[in-house]
Order: structure tokens, then sequence, then C-alpha cells
């Protein structure tokens, strides 16, 4: 009879632990591929595509987009040069890779390191087009032993400007190497050749090719605190203004084109598309055509400048597009994230202008922001700063249209809002976790003062607080943990009104603060309480020759309130600041910072030190107590424990389960979060969702609904509710403490009114009268 219900037992056990398996294991893959589909930036699903597009290209609205190295319909016409060798004698040679049309390429093969530019490439050469097919221009070397500021001297005093322009292009062409000086001084060669030297083809088509390598170069680079380095980018972009009235030039970072009207015409229209982030020739139109009221979103920059029909001139209009704002750094608009933001100049010759009309399809991250307003601005050289004057804007945040009543560089300032994502099935499983862990705690509390008096008063005060605090914890976080003004979407606003940076700063939301203060307070709290669980189950089950003192229930008090308040309170003093809330808490929800303005994770912010650094440290010492514990009394003989019966697996598998509760142990998991890997971020995101949201109601069901007390009470209030089967597998045996006292040699046994692992608060059993 005995293994028959031990089979039955061992059966009943396989067949619920397998189906629970198998449950948690589809609600995590299902957790999964939504978490993937939510929190992944939506794509659109791709149209059925009558056009094989090859090498790469994307089929797009009926169209094929091609990579910069490929054109025509389906993308199967090359753009580029094929790789070659130059020999030079017969000791040396000069590789070259491919190179796609327009552009400039450099030699593998490097200026040696005794040389002043060392590391430099040797020599380039352009690929450009003889009718539609690619040819390779003439190969270009450089002297390795001469410097910008030696080609500034000799471009005064020679009259091989040739040379100087592709000397000059080719030391700047490791954007890496590029500094404030080298960048100052190679603009304004460039610009004396743009404007003395306009004629010389080769020469203005290097110069063209320095400037957009120099856009290249660090940010940093280009500090304008310098005046005159100020005035040597102020200049160069008018020149440039002035040479696209006669010249073209298309280099990856700058398109220079004009157009001379008819007599009969006054539009000029002109549009640009970028291919993975570059300009080329292929993707530029210049016409006479009116404005394209039609805006196509692949079209990044569309401009249309009117002349006035009496003016008198030679009908010339020149625009200069530049792939980024470096040299245009404002001092009033500070920028914040990572964002193109293309400049296009207009002119037109010995004439005025009636309407100028801008379309801007600016490439920035909306996943990681979204745009909150924009300003049609022009370069105001005698500011040297954006300005407003003149312009208007007639677009929404699908479609930035700008109109202004004169030429100049014209550009859009952007202002962001980030982009918080929330992960739904996450928020879901957390609501409905932290909802069940509520109803447990509530319930685990009053079962727990109900029967307070079959138990230590020590014991049932540490897990009522620990309970308390959790449970304060979780009703906060449900009710208070979103941030409202994140979620507000403002319209773009009808006044073209100048922003001073393109983050908008969130208003002052005091009551998200006192939540994030709160959240911060209670689980700190909640965690000291885990710390002292740990400390009283050491000094029970490991140190029972040690009575516990008089007053021990007071200190843990004055610990598990006290301390959480005073780091909190520190964190408050020195990160708050009166509108700089953001200092302390997030704007994505109610919680403590810790990414700075950068979107990087700083140290300097309070998550950092004030909650991951705390925890870290109570989680290491609850793991070092949690292993004791499991390995010298509950899987190992211990002579200090006496039981009637002995120990089943069963009783085990709970009692650490107990433990571990009630330590917060799966904490660790939120650690393993912060590993920077997709997949198993994700894992881990579900795993600490389900575990620790759900930590209340496993305290409930190890510390309560496992108390053969409460199904004692239970089976009064249902008696026709049999519970004799489910206790074969749900009742631990009944141990007895013995605590030895050295006081004149006297011994004390204690067998407690309740069980043993009750007693030590990781396991809820019957208990008995108390005997001396």
């Amino acid at each position: 009879m005995p293994s028959f219900r031990w089979n039955r037992r061992a059966l009943i056990v396989i067949i619920f632990g397998i189906v629970t398996a198998v449950l948690w294991i589809l609600c995590i893959w299902q957790l999964v591929l939504r978490f993937k589909t939510e929190t992944s930036s939506p794509s659109p699903s791709p149209s059925p595509s009558p056009l094989l597009c090859k090498n790469k290209g994307e089929y797009r609205n009926g169209v094929c987009f091609c990579t910069e190295e490929w054109i025509g319909r389906r993308c199967d016409t090359a753009n580029f040069c094929e790789n070659s060798t130059y020999v030079v004698n017969s000791s040396e040679k000069v590789t070259f890779t491919r190179i796609v049309v327009d552009r400039f390429g450099y030699s593998a093969e490097k200026c040696e390191n005794f040389t002043v530019n060392a590391g430099t490439p040797k020599a380039s050469r352009q690929c450009f087009k003889i009718g539609r097919i690619p040819t390779l221009d003439d190969v270009t070397f450089v002297n390795c032993s001469i410097n910008l500021k030696t080609l500034m001297d000799e471009l005064r005093s020679t009259d091989n400007i040739s040379s100087i322009a592709s000397n000059t292009q080719i030391l700047t062409s490791v954007p890496e190497k590029l500094t404030t000086e080298n960048i100052s001084t190679a603009a304004a060669i460039a610009e004396e050749i743009l404007k003395n030297y306009s004629k010389e083809a080769t020469a203005t088509m290097a110069a063209v090719a320095t400037l957009s390598q120099l856009l290249d170069a660090r940010v940093s680079e280009f500090s304008f605190t310098d005046k005159d380095f100020s005035n040597i980018t102020e200049s160069l972009t008018q020149t440039l203004e002035n040479f696209s009235l006669d010249g073209s030039a298309i280099q990856p970072n700058i398109a220079v084109q004009n157009i001379s009207l008819k007599s009969n015409s006054t539009t000029a229209f002109f549009s640009a598309q970028t291919v993975s982030g570059r300009l080329q020739s292929e993707n530029i139109q210049v016409s006479e055509n009116d404005f394209n009221t039609t805006s196509n979103t692949e079209v990044k920059i569309q401009i249309s400048i009117t002349k006035n029909n009496s003016s008198h001139g030679n009908g010339s209009i020149g625009f200069v597009l530049y792939q980024n704002d470096k040299f245009f750094q404002s001092e009033s608009y500070k920028t914040h994230f990572n964002h193109t933001k293309q400049i296009i100049s207009g002119r037109v010759a010995n004439a005025t202008v009636n309407d100028v009309k801008i379309v801007f399809n600016p490439k920035y991250n909306k996943s990681e922001i979204l745009l909150h307003d924009y300003a049609c601005v022009f370069w105001d050289y005698s500011a040297n700063d954006w300005d407003t004057k003149g312009c208007t804007k007639e677009g929404n945040k699908s479609e930035l249209r700008c109109r202004c009543n004169h030429t100049t560089s014209f550009a859009v300032l952007m202002s962001f809002k980030i982009n918080y994502k929330y992960a739904k099935p996450l928020k879901i499983v957390s609501d409905i976790g932290s909802g069940v862990s509520i109803a447990g705690l509530v319930i685990t509390i009053l079962f727990q003062i109900l029967t307070r008096k079959t138990r230590k008063f020590s014991v049932t005060w540490m897990l009522v607080n620990l309970c308390t605090s959790m449970l304060i914890f979780n009703i906060i976080f449900i009710s208070g943990i979103d941030n409202s003004n994140a979620k507000n979407n403002v319209a773009v606003s009808t006044t073209n009104t100048l922003p001073d940076s393109d983050r908008v700063d969130p208003p002052e939301n005091a009551s998200c603060t006192a939540v994030a203060v709160l959240l911060h307070y209670f689980l700190l709290a909640t965690f000291m309480w885990t710390a002292l669980n740990s400390a009283h189950l050491y000094l029970l089950l490991l140190k029972t020759l040690r009575p516990i003192p008089g007053h021990f229930t007071l200190i843990m008090s004055i610990i598990g309130w006290g301390v959480p308040a005073v780091v909190v309170a520190i964190t408050l003093g020195a990160t708050y600041r009166q509108g700089k809330q953001l200092n302390y808490r997030q704007e994505e929800f109610c919680w403590l910072a810790v990414l700075d303005d950068k979107g990087e994770v700083s140290i300097k912010k309070p998550m950092i030190g004030a909650f991951l650094l705390v925890v870290a440290v109570i989680l290491l010492f609850n793991i070092i107590i949690f292993v004791k514990i499991t390995v010298f009394v509950m899987w190992k003989e211990n002579t200090n424990l006496t039981s009637n019966k002995k120990k089943s697996f069963t009783t085990k598998i709970f009692g650490t389960l107990s433990v571990a509760v009630v330590l917060g142990i799966t904490w660790v998991l939120g650690y393993m979060m912060l590993i920077n890997q997709e997949e198993t971020n994700i894992v881990f995101s579900i795993l600490f969702c389900i575990f620790n949201a759900t930590q209340g109601l496993q305290i409930c069901i190890l510390y309560t609904f496992r108390s053969p007390i409460f199904k004692k009470k239970v089976t009064e209030l249902f008696s026709f509710v049999s519970l004799s089967d489910i206790s074969i597998s749900l009742h631990s045996k009944t141990y007895y403490l013995l605590k030895v006292h050295s006081k004149k040699h006297t011994y004390e046994n204690f067998k407690p009114s309740e069980t043993f692992s009750e007693e030590t608060s990781f396991s809820s059993n019957d208990q008995t009268s108390m005997k001396n």
C-alpha cells in the first residue's frame, strides 16, 4: 500500500510537472514572438514585384531602388569602375578597388612611415562616364613629404593649380586624420581655387571633392569658437554659391548644379535623392519645370526658385546641396540626436526672387525619436547663425514644406521627442502578475497577522514587513508608473519659431517624480527586508547556539525602513534640481534615470549607483545565505535538527523554492537583461517579468496556501471538498528545532508551534502547541 501511494504521488507530480513545463514553454514562446513584433519598428510588407530587382536592389512602389553601385530599371547596369592596377615602373605599382562613378578612389598603397603624410594614400583616380560607359581617369600621385600649409603657400606663387588641388584632395582623404587646423587650411585652398580658378575643370572638381571629404570629419573638429575659422567657412559657402552659377560638380557630400533659363522661363527646379547616405548624379534632377507639388518620400529634398519676370539677367540659377551642416555650425541651436540635416542653397544671377518653395524629407531614426516641430530657416551671414525672417512653413509632420521670399542657404531645424517603446506583451504580463501578487500579498499579510499566536513574533514581523513593502510597491507600480507626458503627441505648430535645441524638454511633472521616489523607496525596502530575512534565517538555522536578542525586532525595523529612506534622500539631494527632474527620473516612465542626454548609459545617473549597485550587494548577500541554507540545512543532514520522519524529495524542493522566493533570488534575472544581445535580452526580459511580477503570488502559495492551518480553515468552510489526496503531495513533515543555551550549562529544547520550515520563514506547515 505505501508503495502504491508513493507511485501515485510520483505519477501526479510527474504529470503536473510535464503539463506545467509545456504550458510555460508555449507561453514564453508566444511572448517572444509578440515581444519582437511589438518592439521592432514596423517594416512595410513587400509588394508583389513584377520587376526582378538585381544586385540587392529593393522594390518599392513599383520601382527598383538600387544601391549606389548599380543603376537601371532592374539595377542591372554597372555604375562603377572595376578594380584596377596602375604600374608605375618595374618595381612599383598602385592598386585601386571598385570606384563609383563621379567619385575618386584611393590606392591601397600608403605613404611610408618616415614621411610627413605616413598612412595617407599615395595616389587617386576618378571614375567618370564616357556616354554610358564607366571609365577610369589618369592616376594622380601625392607628394608624401608635403603638407597643407606648404600647398597653401604654393597656391599663391605657382600656376600648377591642378597639382595643388589633387594633392590637397588626397591629403584630406582620411577623415580620422583631419584636425581643425587641417580643415581650416584645406577649406581655404578649395575656396581660393573655386574663386579664382573656376575655369580649371580638373582643379575645381578636386576642390569640391576636398570639401566633400571635409564634411566626413568629426564634428568636434569644426571649432567655431575661433573667429578666423568661422570666417573661412562663411566665405567658403558664399564662394560655393557664386561658383554654382557657372560650375557643376557632384561628390558624395556636396552637389553643385546650375541651369540657364530660357527667356520665357522664370522657375528652376532641383531635386535630389540620397543613396546609402551619399549623393550621385543619377539621382539629381535640375529642370525648368514648376515645383512638384506631389511629395515623393524617396526624394530627400526639392526646391524651386521663381525669379521676377521683369528682372534683367542671364537667367542662370545655381544650387548647392550639403549633406550635413558642419559648415553651418549654430551657436543658438544645439543638436543632441544623430539625424541628417541637409542644407540647400539657391542663387540667382542678377535678378530678384519672387518665390522659393522647398520640401525637405530628412532622414532620422523614427523608431528612436519622433518629430515634435520644425522651423524653416536660412543662414544669416550677418549674424553667422540661423534665422526665420522671410520664411514660413506650410507642411506638417509628414511633409516639411517651406516658403521664402529670398535666396541663400536654407534648412529645416527640427525638434524631437523620444519615441518611447513599450513592449505590450510584457506590460500585460507585468500588470497581470502585479495584480495577482497584490491579492496574494494581502492574503498572506492577513493570514500572518490573524494566526500570529501560533508562531514566534519575530517570524511573523519579518514576513509581514517584507510583504507590506512589496504590496505598496506593486500598487504604486500598477497605478502610477506610466508617465502621461511621455505619450502626449502635440501637432506641429503653425508659427515658424526658431527652436534652441532638437530635443524637446518635457514639462514639469511633480507627480511622476513623486511616484519615482516612492517606487525607489519601497523597492529598496523590499530588498532590504529580503536581506534581513536572510540574516534571520542565518541566525536561526546556522547559528542555533546563539539566542536572538530581545531587541532584534526593533533593530531590524529601523534598518528595514530606515536605510532605504537614507539612500533615497541622498540620491534626491545629489541629482534633483528645480526644472531638472530628469536628472533623477526618466521621461519614458516614472522610474530612475539611467541614460544621459546622448542616450547612453551613464554611471552618473541614479539607476546605477542608487539602485543597481545597492541591489547587487543585497542579492550577493542573499545568494550566499541561500547556498548555505540549501546545502547545510535543506539537502544535508544536520545534527542540530531532528525530524520525526525522513525529509522527502518534494519537501526539499518546496523548502528550497520557499527560501529562493522570500530572498528574491530571481531578481538576478534583471542583471541578465543587461546582456547586449537581442535574443538573450528578450528571453531574460520575459523570464524576469514572469518570475518577479508574480513574486507576491509565489509567497502566498508557498507560505499561505500550503499551510495546513489555511487548508484546515478552507476544509472547514468547504467541508464537501476533500483535501486528503492533495495533502499527500503538499503536506511537509514536521521538524523540531533544538536550541541549546550555554548559560549555566542549561539546555532548552524547543518544539515550535510551527513546523521547522515555517519557523524559519521558508515554508509554511501545520503548527503544534509550544512545548518546553
